[in-house]
């Protein structure tokens, strides 16, 4: 990484060549395949649980040991939940986004993603605006 006090400001160009990048194609892909449906999952398991709250009464006050229902048993849950998505999104994002993320900044820092100084546009294959 380069020292804040040495680094040039990044073209709104710059940056749009990285957005077409098919590494960043990549990475949005890599991180919607894992928080597209994990979000779809906790929210389900989330309304199964409100649902069951409200219809269920009976099966949700059934006591399991001493004072302690099934519904507690299930809200406690909601709290596990959201530490093992939590776990499983950093293992996610440490072994399949991380990695081309890290690779993408440095080379925005290095502006490899800058046009050719030939008045080339990297985006368009050599094509340029007339």
């Amino acid at each position: 990484m380069t020292d804040p006090q040495e680094r040039r400001l990044l073209t709104p160009e710059e940056y749009r060549a990285a957005q077409d990048s098919p590494e960043f194609v990549e990475l949005k892909k890599r991180f919607r395949s894992f928080a597209f449906p994990m979000t779809v999952a906790f929210l389900a398991w989330y309304l199964l649980y409100v649902l069951l709250s409200t219809y269920a009464t009976g099966f949700m006050s059934t006591q399991v040991f001493g004072n302690v229902n099934v519904g507690i048993l299930l809200g406690l849950a909601q709290f596990v939940t959201t530490f093992v998505i939590t776990h499983l999104y950093v293992a996610h994002a440490n072994r399949r986004t991380d990695p081309i993320a890290d690779e993408m900044r440095e080379r925005l820092e290095a502006h490899e993603f800058a046009p050719d100084v030939t008045g080339t546009d990297p985006t368009t294959g050599g094509a340029t605006r007339a």
